[in-house]
């Protein structure tokens, strides 16, 4: 395959993470952001050229194989759609959408055009998950009894100050902070079939609509039961995002800042070996999710090559808006 040429839409802080994988495997041709300023810098960094609105970006571009939606949560339908009906290719920035009914619009839209939609889910490459992952399905803990999933990480309101975050574009909490681990949830465990529990705001009530802490039950489609902790009020900095199983032969802790780490273990054999911890995702004044991004666009490149290829599809990313819409559907803000 030639060296696919690419766009990125949007050129806030996540961007340079896909400037710096398309520079290894493809062409960067364009960016575009309607705040100029961004559009500039970040096109002068890695050698492309600078729009400040979609339009001029499709109407002036040469072939773009390739659109990086990385624009505000609430802003993903619009933009992915318009990439593919331009004729591109689109990898998306989570979440897929922040409402189911967008993230099916964009799935139809996709099939009509023929191009592919994938989302960004770069937990999955986390080492310590991807060998749990193959530990479930080699059935190697028996039968599951219940799990814990902990969110608790520290979002200031100067991280909220002056940007679509905690606005209507964000659409909560769980979208913009954690959407990651609800997809690695649903991905080790299945779908959800039961919610009930608690949302408030009780630190963020100048910064944010949504949401700043909550806490649920939740019944998988399995008859799995377990919860679901989140909070962005930590103090000062991230404490863990961590994953405890509880099974028949095993008992099972994923920990760290960022499910990145294997916490604890007791089991007949060892099932898990101790991965190596990445990096997460560093912005000055907060830390965000890992960064697995190289592995995001190794697997693109090999999934536009083959569709045989086992990447995370639009449906993969419509199944965590699902969840979330659920969640928050299920369990009123108070």
């Amino acid at each position: 395959m030639s060296r696919l040429k690419f766009a990125i839409l949007g050129c806030g802080k996540i961007a340079p993470r896909h400037a710096t994988e398309i520079k290894k495997h493809g062409e960067l041709i364009a960016v575009c952001d309607i705040i100029p300023e961004k559009a500039d810098q970040l096109a002068k960094e890695f050698g492309a050229k600078a729009f400040y609105h979609p339009d001029e970006l499709y109407k002036n571009s040469s072939a773009i194989d390739v659109v990086a939606v990385c624009t505000p949560n609430g802003l993903h339908t619009e933009h992915s759609i318009t990439a593919l009906l331009y004729g591109a290719h689109v990898l998306c920035e989570k979440p897929l959408s922040i409402s189911a009914t967008d993230g099916r619009r964009m799935i139809e839209v996709a099939e009509k055009t023929g191009k592919k939609l994938f989302v960004v889910k770069s937990t999955r490459y986390n080492p310590a998950i991807a060998a749990l992952k193959m530990a479930l399905d080699e059935k190697k803990m028996g039968q599951l009894y219940s799990f814990q999933l902990n969110c608790f990480w520290n979002r200031p309101p100067a991280y909220y100050a002056g940007s679509w975050r905690g606005t209507e574009l964000d659409g909560g909490t769980l979208f913009t902070q954690f959407s990651h681990y609800i997809d690695a949830l649903l991905w080790l465990l299945g779908d959800i079939s039961q919610v009930s529990g608690f949302r408030k705001n009780l630190a963020h009530h100048d910064s944010i609509l949504s949401e700043d802490t909550g806490i649920v039950a939740l019944e998988m489609q399995s008859g799995l039961i377990g919860g679901l902790n989140w909070s962005v009020n930590t103090y000062r900095e991230n404490m863990e995002v961590s994953l405890t199983l509880i099974a028949e032969k095993a008992t099972i802790e994923l920990g760290g800042g960022y499910m990145n780490e294997l916490k604890y273990q007791a089991s007949g054999d060892l099932l898990l070996d101790t991965p190596v911890e990445g990096a997460a995702n560093d912005y000055g004044f907060y830390k965000g999710s890992m960064s697995n991004h190289d592995q995001v666009y190794e697997n693109l490149l090999k999934a536009l090559a083959n569709e045989q290829h086992p990447f995370i599809s639009a449906g993969d990313g419509l199944k965590t808006v699902e969840a979330i819409e659920r969640i928050y559907n299920s369990v009123s803000l108070s």
